[in-house]
């Protein structure tokens, strides 16, 4: 394992048990009901920016619901004087005009309510598209520093997770909130209107109402804190189950795993029992006051009707706000924890989107039309963190179109110096020149355009095998890959495949083993014609006689090409026309195999050691 890999590894450990990220496994990004924001009115302020672009939808939704409201606050006012003047003194005359007259009220109510549901449904996809299209952007001019401290899973998390919240939170619960601030204000002065002692009577309960809802919320949000913790828990032992099957398999540990798996289950059953027992006395207990709350109404209603203070139909427009007045109230308490939680999602995705970002050309950058490939490594320091150099002062030249193998234990910088050179990370100190030019000004698409790359680690994407190797050079003609292929040895194993080229392979290419990925690879980045090879371990995982065929082919391919070879196995790099050892960030010998053999240093003592006897 490389420095930087150890490094990861280090970043990753960190925040695999924190309490943002939670427990590791698939459900560990799933949100938490007590995660609240730490910024709320930034994130706000930034959120109202993507609002803004769609201030007429607003306006529209705005208009539908303050006539939804008024028409909500008007039906039971209409409703009592009904009952008033057409129902107690039993006058029909005109009463089928008023029921019409109700009848539309609520229709048209309805359609408002419609056409706010709808424009908010659309406002939300089209904000959460601009988000979500803003923050892949974003991702692809990320700094690898941050990339390399993140855990794939918690990126993909705020790009799925954060976002859908956000979503399902503009399309329902901001209507629902400011519709229940209305409805509550509205409602409190029709019934002040109405008669102001029997709304003071009507409200008695609310304070109760309101300690409740804290006390039962609170408690509820405790195991429903929990259930998720172990959810997730429970998620990472089926992905580490599935994931390691053959090895548990072949250490006996099927009923280890599954005693594991039902303690954790079991405890996920209790914590979900105790949380849906916590969460449904709400319901029933609001319901409870409610009605105790239409039982005073009536009871002190009935006492001022007797003495003909307040009308029967009065009463009966008092009780429905009553119940229009509780509903708004449980609602906002129900929608200010889902507004929490969308606006510390959307926290969550600024912060990716303003996380360091990949240093852009400078503004006086180049761009070279052709290379000769000559690469010099001028005093270069570089460290991933914290001033830890990775590579410490490494200086050496390599001449156009020669091989340079780089060789050393792990963890000794190989694959840095290759980061460097392909600007996927910056020099701190010193530089790197190409044909006498800093890379630093060349632009990099440009400057990648001159480097063809085949990693360790082969990485593939969801398409047949021809496109992936088109990768490379999209243009590339069904000739031109299929000789590729049979030079690097490719062809055989794709044409013994039911679809051979057009075969599909899955998102990693994990329906290939690590070695034919690794072909699949090599000849994509062949088939770029790169003016700098560089070979990062690429044969690690292909066996000892198709490597000794693919390296007699590529010899012929590298011809008049600046090659970088890394390789673990030191008898693959005999040939090379420089070998430099590093060792600790350090160039400890430099020369060409016989010329280090000689000298009986580092790279005798490496080479001894894998082989036992001097070659």
């Amino acid at each position: 394992m490389s420095d930087r890999d150890r490094f990861i590894e280090k970043q990753r450990e960190r925040l695999r048990y924190s309490p943002i990220f939670g427990p590791p496994g698939p459900g560990r990004h799933i949100p938490i009901l007590s995660e609240k924001p730490k910024e709320t009115i930034k994130t706000l302020k930034k959120f109202f920016k993507y609002l803004s672009n769609y201030k007429l939808f607003f306006a529209l939704i705005f208009t539908c619901l303050i006539g939804s409201s008024i028409l909500s606050l008007i039906g039971p006012y209409l409703i009592g004087k009904g009952i008033d003047i057409y129902i107690i003194p039993k006058n029909f005359n005109g009463f089928g005009k008023f029921l019409l007259f109700m009848f539309l009220i609520y229709i048209f109510n309805s359609f408002l309510f419609y056409i706010q549901g709808l424009t908010m449904s659309i406002i939300s996809q089209k904000i959460v598209f601009d988000i979500r299209k803003d923050m892949f952007e974003c991702i692809h001019t990320l700094s690898l520093k941050v990339i390399d401290k993140r855990p794939i899973g918690d990126i993909m998390s705020r790009i799925t997770n954060d976002i859908d919240m956000i979503n399902i939170t503009i399309g329902t619960s901001v209507v629902q909130f400011l519709s229940g601030i209305i409805m509550l204000v509205g409602t409190v002065t029709m019934m002040i209107i109405l008669n102001p002692l029997l709304t003071l009577f009507s409200l008695i309960l609310v304070p109760l109402m309101a300690l409740i809802t804290k006390i039962v919320s609170s408690k509820t949000r405790k195991y429903f804190f929990l259930q998720q913790t172990i959810l997730g828990e429970v998620n990472s032992i089926v992905e580490e189950d599935i994931t390691g099957l053959k090895i548990i398999k072949i250490y006996g540990k099927e009923k280890d795993e599954i005693e594991k798996f039902e303690e954790k289950n079991a405890k996920l059953k209790d914590y979900s029992i105790m949380a849906q027992k916590l969460a449904g006395i709400m319901p029933p207990l609001m319901n409870f006051l409610n009605n105790i709350s239409f039982v005073i109404v009536g009871s002190i209603g009935g006492i001022l009707a007797i003495r003909d203070i307040i009308s029967i139909g009065t009463i009966v427009s008092f009780i429905n706000y009553v119940k229009q007045f509780t509903r708004p109230l449980n609602e906002l308490a129900h929608q200010f924890t889902t507004v929490q939680s969308a606006i510390a999602s959307a926290e969550r995705v600024f912060e990716l989107m303003e996380d360091e970002k990949e240093r852009k050309d400078e503004e006086d950058s180049i761009e070279l039309k052709e290379i000769k490939g000559e690469v010099e490594f001028k005093n270069v320091w570089f460290a991933y963190e914290n001033e830890k150099y990775i590579l410490k002062n490494i200086s050496l030249k390599v001449p156009a179109g020669k091989t340079i193998a780089i060789v050393g234990p792990t963890g000794a910088g190989k694959t840095t110096m290759i980061n460097l050179l392909s600007r996927l990370y910056e020099v701190e100190k010193g530089e790197i020149m190409i044909d006498g030019y800093n890379i630093k000004k060349i632009k990099k698409e440009n400057l990648r355009s001159f480097l063809g790359i085949v990693l360790q680690d082969t990485y593939l994407f969801a398409e047949t095998i021809k496109e992936n190797i088109k990768y490379g050079r999209l243009d590339a003609k069904d000739e031109e890959i299929e000789n590729i292929c049979k030079i690097t040895n490719a062809e055989k194993f794709i044409l013994s495949l039911s679809d051979k080229y057009e075969t599909f392979v899955s998102d990693g290419g994990y329906g290939l083993s690590q070695g034919q990925r690794q072909l699949i690879a090599i000849a994509r980045t062949l088939l770029a014609n790169p003016k700098i090879l560089i070979l990062d371990e690429a044969t690690s995982s292909i066996d000892t006689k198709t490597e000794m065929d693919i390296q007699r082919s590529m010899l012929k391919l590298m011809k008049g090409k600046t090659s970088f070879v890394i390789a673990h196995r030191l008898n693959t790099i005999k040939n090379a026309d420089i070998i430099v050892v590093i060792n600790e960030g350090e160039i400890f010998e430099m020369g060409t195999h016989k010329e280090l053999m000689n000298k009986k240093g580092f790279y005798y003592k490496l080479f001894r050691s894998q082989f036992g006897e001097i070659q």
